[in-house]
């Protein structure tokens, strides 16, 4: 049956997503879930960098000052890779505003959420390891049992992965806000492509799960039919 096909593809797709996810900045440093954008200048010079945020820490970009004088440019560095985000002074100063609320805000309240996705990302995989054997027909034709397993754990990782979804949204648009009041236009926030991966995966659970049902809703069509 092709929803029994589809399926497993459906659910390996979600999985990879949030494996990339998990892995993101500063891991790997494409993939991240919002950045901030500095901008500063004065009568002598100007400067400007992005702070790229994962979900193990944040990687800043070389700094660039432009000088009357001289130019220069500092290298790029990363955080350690640990769950939440902690600052030190040269963030803050990088930032070049009064950044204790953002800070707050960034360390506190996303610590439990980030550590969402990789339980996510756990429960997709644990999911479809077990949608596997609805590949493998029982003698009367049909994988109920697989189908029913699938369905009820892939619930599980399908709604935790929405819930993270929700998160990553409400958090870059909290952070967003607080930016916008403490700047005055020389940070700005940018949309990571993190956050429409976790979109994807999402969709692509929901969409596994009306196929579970499909082969739950088969199997039974199947029974009845063998019983006439």
């Amino acid at each position: 049956m092709l929803a029994t096909t589809l399926t497993p593809v459906l659910l390996f797709s979600a999985f990879l997503l949030l494996l990339l996810v998990t892995l993101s900045v500063p891991i790997i440093k494409s993939i991240y879930l919002f950045t901030l954008s500095a901008n500063t200048s004065s009568l002598l010079e100007s400067a400007s960098a992005n702070i790229h945020f994962g979900v193990w820490g944040y990687c800043t970009s070389p700094v660039n000052v432009a000088g009357i004088f001289s130019d220069s440019v500092t290298s790029a560095e990363c955080s350690p890779a640990h769950l939440g985000y902690s600052f030190d002074g040269t963030v803050a100063r990088f930032l070049n505003l009064n950044s204790n609320q953002l800070v707050r805000v960034l360390s506190k309240t996303t610590t439990a959420a980030l550590v969402l996705h990789p339980i996510a990302c756990a429960l997709t995989f644990l999911t479809m390891l077990v949608s596997l054997f609805m590949l493998r027909r029982g003698s009367n034709g049909t994988a109920r049992l697989p189908s029913l397993l699938t369905l009820i754990v892939g619930t599980l990782a399908t709604l935790l992965t929405t819930i993270v979804f929700l998160i990553d949204v409400i958090l870059v648009a909290v952070v967003r806000n607080h930016v916008k009041n403490d700047t005055d236009g020389d940070v700005t926030l940018n949309w990571g492509n993190a956050v429409w991966m976790v979109l994807g995966a999402t969709v692509a659970l929901w969409l596994a799960m009306v196929g579970a049902c499909g082969g739950i809703c088969a199997c039974s069509r199947n029974r009845r039919t063998a019983k006439y």
